[in-house]
């Protein structure tokens, strides 16, 4: 397992960084092999994304807990959703941190490891109680987007009239493609949406090539968001991925149409 520490210098006699994301140095420990990376943060010298960038590092590395003084909520949320424990709140030099997590986990697998297995297999209240307080909360992270893709509904069918969409769209394979991906590129948003859009188009006879363009470069060409993407992952990855990924929609597109032509039978 890797323990990350966000340190002021390049070794476990330095000490912890106050905040994760502007931290000098990322030590890197193995605790099985013992062995140690220190590794420079791009974010001590960035003016944007600072935590992002750490989190990267952090990430491309395979580490399972980081250990630092202070870390950003967005920074936690990316951490964690990946799968990374953080223990913010310490201070001190690396080395006794390193230790006193050590410790803390051995008493906590010799803690796991005294219950009895009728104990484990009871289902008490808390347990009940916790499994619906998540699913209710989990309804009401999903009420924003549900009433997005409402009001999306509406303002497609008040704002694009069905003149402008023949007048864009004229039933050219190649070009409804092309220009379908370029508004899935230029109007970024996440899936639910797109597939919204997507309905809405097909119904004022907009054809499945310029569709199905726009929903591949809607959710992997993101020109609104190319100058965080830039900071977080740098600049020339990003502008090539995004290219790479506009350019794959077309051959992806018609290949997609075409396959589902005859499957079906029914006329792109």
């Amino acid at each position: 397992m890797k323990v990350a520490i966000s340190s002021e210098g390049p070794d476990l006699e330095s000490a912890i960084s106050r905040r994760f994301g502007v931290s000098a140095y990322l030590l890197i420990v193995d605790l099985e092999s013992g062995t140690l990376e220190a590794v420079q943060n791009p974010g001590s010298v960035a003016r944007y994304s600072a935590g992002i960038q750490a989190v990267v590092q952090l990430l491309s590395r395979d580490v399972q807990v980081l250990l630092t003084g202070y870390c950003s909520p967005v920074a936690r949320q990316h951490l964690e959703a990946n799968g990374v424990q953080v223990r913010a709140g310490l201070s001190g030099i690396g080395r006794d941190i390193l230790q006193r997590y050590k410790t803390a986990e051995m008493e906590s697998e010799e803690e796991e490891g005294s219950e009895t297995e009728s104990s484990r297999r009871v289902l008490g209240r808390d347990n009940l109680y916790n499994a619906a307080r998540q699913s209710w909360n989990q309804f009401l992270s999903m009420l924003p987007v549900l009433g997005g893709v409402v009001l999306l509904v509406g303002l497609f069918n008040s704002l694009v009239s069905r003149q402008f969409v023949a007048s864009v769209f004229s039933g050219h394979a190649v070009f409804d493609t092309f220009w379908g991906a370029c508004a899935g590129s230029v109007f970024t948003g996440n899936p639910i949406n797109s597939y919204v859009i997507g309905g809405e188009l097909l119904k004022q006879g907009v054809s499945l090539f310029a569709v199905t363009a726009f929903l591949l470069t809607w959710v992997t060409v993101g020109l609104v968001q190319l100058p965080a993407e830039s900071a977080a992952l740098g600049r020339r990855f990003a502008i090539l991925r995004n290219i790479v990924c506009f350019a794959l929609a077309f051959p992806v597109a018609l290949a997609t149409v075409f396959v589902l032509a005859v499957v079906t039978g029914i006329n792109p």
